[in-house]
């Protein structure tokens, strides 16, 4: 269920909010893996920064898609000469 709602949010470019270890968090998903540990997790950009964080699916609760709030991928572009 969770792998779901978080592919419809990067697809569809929606922001995240949740709450992860007891503090509420609101991202612009990026990205979904399967760790060798076998972890379940997600990378996130948070909202109003440039950190890019790993969440493990286990300690997220209380998905919200915000549907009226998308985002806009920052991608770095280098230039060659």
């Amino acid at each position: 269920m969770k792998t779901e709602i978080f592919a419809n949010a990067i697809q569809n470019r929606n922001r995240l909010q949740f709450f992860y270890e007891c503090s509420e968090v609101t991202i612009e998903p990026y990205y979904i893996t399967l760790e060798h540990t076998g972890k379940k997790v997600i990378y996130g950009r948070l909202s109003g920064s440039n950190v890019i964080k790993r969440f493990e699916y286990r300690y997220i609760a209380n998905i919200k898609v915000l549907e009226h709030n998308r985002f806009a991928p920052k991608i770095p572009f280098l230039y060659f000469n």
